[in-house]
């Protein structure tokens, strides 16, 4: 059973950084996708971002608008550990994130590729 653990949540202002930390453990798929989804209130919880690591090819990294030029998604393997670096923040990006992992061979945005989640760690950003 694998577990996952965000940390690195806070509050910060506009403009201001912040970098998620997603620790895993029992996950150590060759092939899966994982992923930082976020939920604001009175909202759906969305999909942010994701890396997708195909067995013996390169990892792909994809973004939702939202994110795109301002959050980079990476991972150490090593460490067994999912990161979400945040520049740039906005209001708009308060909200509890998630991380997220899934075994399979495909990828996407929908949770249905995504087998693990974490409890969340919550950013709020002031303007």
């Amino acid at each position: 059973q694998a577990r996952l653990m965000e940390s690195g949540g806070g509050s910060v202002q506009t403009g201001g950084s912040l970098r998620l930390s997603c620790a895993t453990s029992g996950y150590t798929p060759t092939t899966g996708c994982m992923g930082w989804f976020r939920k604001a209130p009175g909202k759906e919880r969305e999909g942010i971002a994701r890396i997708y690591f195909p067995s013996g090819i390169a990892d792909s990294t994809f973004y939702a608008d939202s994110a795109k030029g301002r959050f980079t998604i990476s991972r150490d393997n090593a460490e067994n550990t999912l990161f979400l670096q945040m520049d740039n923040l906005k209001p708009d990006d308060t909200a509890m994130y998630y991380c997220a992992a899934g075994f399979r061979s495909v990828c996407g945005w929908s949770e249905r590729y995504y087998d693990y989640w974490g409890q969340g760690t919550q950013v709020t950003v002031s303007s």
